[in-house]
This record gives structure tokens, C-alpha cells and sequence, in this order.
């Protein structure tokens, strides 16, 4: 059964190299890896429980395994940096950024930021509370 979340045969082609075992001393797989990057992909797309993956995923343990185990090894990150790269030198820009911007949200005192403040549920400013033992 094929779901929306499901990842593309092309986009599959792009990433399928870094879910090869890196021992192949190992036993062969139960569960091939695209199914687990599938029933990754319909948790997070869908935001339900690891413990409600249709039974016909790999069962959530398994799934649940991978997903902590590529985590904790940075394997998402390094998909996503490699991605970033392929796409840049596709569109013609750098692979690696030069910078990057972070905005922020700012607030304009007036006072010493240490006396008063601006409350952003209240919308005013206000003086700040001390207590002094």
C-alpha cells in the first residue's frame, strides 16, 4: 500500500546511499531501509504516535530503532546538508552559504533593560519586579 507520505522513487535514487550498512559483515535486513524511511516519513508528515503506524510498516519498534539510532549518528543532517549543497549547485549559487541572516524580534527601551521591560502577552511596558532579601 502506497501512502502521501511516501517517498519518490527520484528522491529516494538521491538519498538511498546513506541507508547502506556500514558493516556488511551483518546480518541481512529484515525490513528494507526506503519502508523505514516511509513509516518515518507518515509519522512526522502526519504527527501521530510511533505506536500507530499501520500494521503494514515494519512494526513501530523497528521504525522507532532506525529513527533514533540515525538521529543520535546525525545521518537527517547530513541528508540535509548534502541536499542544500546539490540544490545550490544546481541553481548556480555556492555550496557552502557565505552568510547567513537570523532576524529577530527587538524591543526599544528607553530605560535601562534591567529596570524596566516590555511584557508581549500584556502589550506595555512595565516595571520590572525586585525582590531584595
Amino acid at each position: 500500500m502506497s501512502y502521501p507520505s511516501d517517498i519518490t522513487d527520484q528522491d529516494w535514487n538521491q538519498i538511498k546511499k546513506y541507508f547502506k550498512p556500514r558493516n556488511k559483515r551483518g546480518a541481512i535486513p529484515k525490513h528494507d531501509k526506503r519502508s523505514i524511511v516511509n513509516a518515518i516519513l507518515y509519522v512526522t508528515r502526519g504527527g501521530i504516535q510511533w505506536r500507530m503506524l499501520p500494521s503494514d510498516f515494519p512494526p513501530w519498534q523497528t521504525v522507532y530503532d532506525h529513527y533514533r539510532n540515525w538521529c543520535l549518528r546525525g545521518l537527517w543532517e547530513k541528508i540535509l546538508d548534502d541536499l542544500i549543497e546539490l540544490h545550490r549547485r544546481k541553481v548556480g549559487r555556492n555550496e557552502k552559504p557565505s552568510y547567513g541572516i537570523i532576524d529577530s524580534q527587538s524591543t526599544k527601551t528607553v530605560y535601562a533593560s534591567q529596570d524596566r521591560g516590555y511584557d508581549g502577552g500584556k502589550k506595555n511596558k512595565r516595571e520590572k519586579e525586585t525582590h531584595h532579601r
